[in-house]
């Protein structure tokens, strides 16, 4: 009773303003690192994208200066309101930009879809913010107000007569929150190049200040252009020329459904979803109601004309193998899973996008009899070509969670654990470093693979020559969720896969080849959370009794920082581990198997455009792309590992 008394309304923390968005940015932006420091771009954006997707803008800037830690949007809207608000008594302005929940997207009277979410974004981006600075054009003049760290550092002022209107937001993410507050160029430029596609018309300038450089794009032909690009791009030809279109009302409320698709010669699907101009990685009901919708169509089609193989089942898959198609959908009331807006949730765009979907493409086909005929070919070809290539897969499953424990691997050391929850699989550089590994682990949980020298790299290698190498196949095999278009997880024999490879530029490399190979043969491991990367230190610092891991040169330097400050840098002894194999089996444990004190870094696909674009110029078969991938970034690099 005693303990009870003590907990009272005195403990209990009541957070004013934008104070919860500083104390939890994760619940808004999903994290702090480079995906949650971008998205305080995209929120921008999205709001100057937003005047546009409702007719009031042409034009969009958007401009990263000099320091590439701070970057300006503007667009020539409407402009923020700057009249008091009745129920605040503060500048509209003012209260957009430090009240959460504070916007003109909850009536459909201001605008009829957004993407910028429900008046959260410009507060939560002011909140994040260590300098944030909004200027609105409007009724002849400039007004202007600043704020730090999401309150407000200035009163709103009018500073000039203008022409015109629009709204410039200049801000620079908080050091404070982020540990990296560097933008990505490419990424935002990329970002750009997306928004005028989806939006065909308006014209988009990137200023990129540090490079000097100047793009511009605006495409009238909006995703027919944007399909075209895409097709080019990955370098895989399409089997037929025309290319199906839907722009379609989808209901009476201002609903939009945009649709482009093309079959290519690619051997696997390649859809890009966007929900009010907002990019959905992770798919949703928009994508179901699409698959659906062409499913419906081509099995119809296949159906009428009687063009149904013989001793041959079509599967969804085989319709879907090599479909391009970019998908662009506009809803008034989102509802998106998370802040980030990585999923659409809307249940009812399922049968929205089937039934606007399956009866357009129907007509299409039967009006475009060449490109139906080649499209139905290349289906049956899939067909065949996966009932063929099943008994080798068979083969490889069998190697896996159903065959016997002699059939796995020579040199796995499995665990005995029997739920694969409970197990972990590393994936270990080297027989030395396998050595080690053994010794250390846990027997009953944590299972062994190790690899001996560097895998192949997998990017442009077939499923056939990617089976024929004996590193890569024991690794399927250990796994025994089988491989490419057969892949079970649900016989995964291991909750975790763990690469763990050495600390220095060697050991990144061999991550690289095998997350390439994960990521290219095995991506259901990726998109379940199920791939990890362990985070061996690369110095052991001792300074008097205690001792310190890092991670890096950069980590083993803060260490330092902190013991000079204390007095103790001239007594800190510095251990550089030149690879696992090195290091004691206790060490190990302690600093990289055990859980308790261990640290893994799940892998994690936040951008599947840039992504794939940057899988191909690190991996593919063009040097060129990586010459230039690494001389564009030659600058950032200070201490070379060779």
């Amino acid at each position: 009773m005693a303990m009870a008394e003590t907990y009272t309304a005195r403990d209990i923390t009541v957070l004013d303003g934008l104070e919860p968005v500083r104390k939890r940015p994760g619940m808004y932006i999903g994290g702090v690192g480079s995906a949650g420091l971008h998205h305080l771009v995209w929120e921008i954006l999205d709001n100057a994208v937003d005047e546009a997707m409702n007719g009031h803008a042409q034009n969009v800037q958007v401009a990263l200066h000099a320091d590439r830690s701070s970057i300006t949007v503007t667009d020539d809207g409407r402009g923020i309101p700057v009249d008091k608000h009745p129920k605040s008594g503060a500048s509209a302005l003012q209260v957009i930009f430090t009240t959460l929940h504070a916007g003109g997207k909850f009536e459909h009277r201001t605008y009829r879809t957004a993407g910028g979410l429900h008046g959260v974004g410009a507060s939560v981006v002011n909140a994040l913010s260590k300098e944030l600075v909004a200027t609105s054009k409007r009724s002849g003049y400039q007004w202007q107000q600043r704020f730090e760290r999401g309150k407000p550092a200035s009163a709103l002022r009018r500073i000039a007569p203008a022409r015109g209107t629009g709204t410039t937001v200049f801000f620079r993410p908080d050091p404070k929150i982020f540990p990296r507050t560097t933008l990505d160029p490419e990424l935002i430029l990329d970002r750009l190049k997306v928004v005028s596609y989806l939006h065909a018309g308006i014209r988009v300038v990137f200023d990129d200040e540090a490079g000097k450089e100047r793009s511009t794009f605006r495409h009238g032909n909006g995703l027919g252009d944007y399909l075209a690009h895409i097709v080019e791009d990955r370098g895989k030809a399409p089997v037929h020329d025309a290319v199906f279109a839907l722009a379609k009302d989808h209901d009476e409320s201002g609903g939009r459904v945009n649709v482009v698709l093309q079959w290519t010669e690619s051997t696997d699907e390649h859809l890009r979803s966007y929900v009010n101009g907002v990019p959905t990685g992770s798919g949703g009901t928009h994508e179901s109601g699409l698959r659906a919708g062409i499913g419906k169509a081509i099995r119809n089609f296949i159906e009428t004309h009687g063009l149904s193989p013989k001793g041959v089942t079509i599967a969804a898959e085989d319709i879907r193998e090599g479909l391009t198609g970019v998908l662009s959908i506009f809803v008034r009331d989102p509802q998106f899973q998370g802040q980030t807006k990585d999923r659409l949730n809307n249940p009812e765009m399922v049968q929205a996008l089937d039934s606007a979907v399956r009866p357009a493409l129907e007509q299409w086909l039967n009006h475009n009899i060449s490109a139906a005929n080649a499209i139905v070919a290349r289906i049956i070809l899939a067909a065949r070509a996966r009932a063929a290539s099943r008994a080798a897969q068979q083969e490889v499953t069998r190697k896996g969670a159903a065959a016997s424990r002699l059939n796995l691997p020579g040199k796995l050391s499995d665990c005995s654990a029997r739920s694969p929850a409970d197990r972990e699989l590393f994936i270990v550089e080297g027989d030395s470093a396998g050595g080690s590994a053994k010794q250390a682990r846990d027997r009953q949980r944590q299972a062994i693979l190790p690899l001996r020298g560097k895998v192949m790299n997998t990017e442009t290698a077939s499923a056939s020559k990617v089976l024929e190498n004996k590193e890569l196949s024991d690794v399927v095999t250990a796994l025994g969720c089988g491989f490419g278009k057969n892949l079970d997880l649900a016989k995964l024999r291991y909750g975790k896969v763990i690469i763990l490879a050495d600390a220095d530029s060697d050991g990144n490399h061999i991550a690289t080849l095998l997350l390439t190979f994960i990521y290219r043969h095995l991506p259901q491991l990726i998109s379940r959370g199920r791939v990890y990367l362990a985070q061996p230190p690369l110095y052991r610092i001792d300074i008097g009794k205690e001792t310190f891991w890092a991670l890096d040169e950069q980590q083993r330097e803060r260490i330092l920082d902190r013991s000079a400050s204390n007095g103790h840098r001239g007594k800190a002894e510095i251990t550089r581990f030149k690879g696992l194999g090195e290091m004691m089996p206790k060490v190990l444990w302690d600093t990289t198997l055990n859980p308790a004190t261990r640290r893994l870094l799940r892998v994690d696909v936040n951008d599947q455009l840039v992504t794939d674009r940057v899988m191909n110029e690190l991996m593919g078969r063009d040097p060129s792309a990586r010459f230039r991938f690494i001389m564009q970034r030659a600058d950032q690099v200070q201490d070379l590992d060779v």
